[in-house]
């Protein structure tokens, strides 16, 4: 797996014109713009992983895993656990060390990254790295999708696909189309995956993911340029007090058949 394409994309009202998902290439790493954002994002195909032989994904274990990483690898027994496990860490590395390349001026090779995850507690399995960065990670299908930054990000992705009804009917009860305000009609118009999505990035961002109820982040907008607007709830703030006060920017959008949401300072 070679480091493919890194692209410095172009300046665009959201993000869905810098963000490609193509399972045929190996890695994407994008710098996000407006640079002000100073982020980096790797997409890793699990779809492309699924086609390599035993030998080539061994190969990729012992260039890139840590001692450590290849003995978690070893533990999982499922294949389909077993690549989106894979591809999560080579996103995490990859990301890291092109942010590092981009930001710090540090050459750092991705296999000597090292992704570990928190261990109990309402944050367990949220993934921190060897790092002076915060780092965020989705996986979804066919691809694993790992964001790189300066502050705490929360990022989520989802295959567009029918939401259960009883679960829609609670998202789509947010939303009013005939609220005076643009931007809540705009909500009211969001795909119902979308604004699942738009909860679990902000959930993630607190490194809580699903073990706060997804109820606790209430959506209250959808501007044009693709940020959304939301509210916390008494549970979140309990957890996360600095919610009421320092609320992250959301920004959510669909990019080639998938829901995209992150959320960062």
């Amino acid at each position: 797996m070679s480091p493919g394409e890194t692209a410095t994309a172009r300046a665009a009202d959201g993000l869905v014109d810098q963000v490609v998902l193509d399972v045929s290439r190996p890695l994407r790493v994008t710098h996000l713009t407006p640079a002000s954002r100073r982020l980096t994002l790797a997409v890793v195909s699990i779809g492309w992983l699924r086609g390599r032989s035993q030998e080539a994904l061994a190969e990729l274990r012992a260039r890139y895993l840590t001692p450590a990483e290849a003995e978690r690898a070893a533990t999982l027994r499922a294949p389909r656990r077993r690549h989106e496990w894979l591809a999560g860490r080579l996103a995490l590395k990859h990301a890291v060390s092109a942010h590092g390349r981009r930001h710090w001026g540090v050459d750092r090779a991705p296999g000597t990254v090292e992704v570990r995850t928190v261990v109990g507690g309402i944050q367990a399995g949220r993934p921190v790295v060897d790092a002076p960065v915060e780092v965020g990670l989705t996986h979804s299908g066919d691809f694993a999708v790992a964001v790189c930054g300066p502050h705490a990000i929360g990022v989520d992705l989802e295959y567009d696909r029918p939401m259960p009804p009883t679960l829609a009917g609670l998202l789509d009860g947010e939303c009013d189309p005939r609220a005076p305000s643009p931007d809540v009609r705009r909500l009211a118009a969001m795909p119902t995956a979308l604004r699942w999505t738009c909860k679990e990035a902000v959930l993630k961002y607190y490194g809580f993911g699903l073990r706060v109820d997804a109820r606790e982040v209430a959506l209250t907008g959808w501007l044009p340029d693709g940020r959304f607007t939301w509210r916390p709830g008494g549970g979140l703030l309990r957890h996360a007090p600095t919610a009421e006060t320092r609320r992250p920017t959301g920004w959510a959008g669909a990019v080639d058949g998938h829901h995209l949401a992150l959320v960062g300072r």
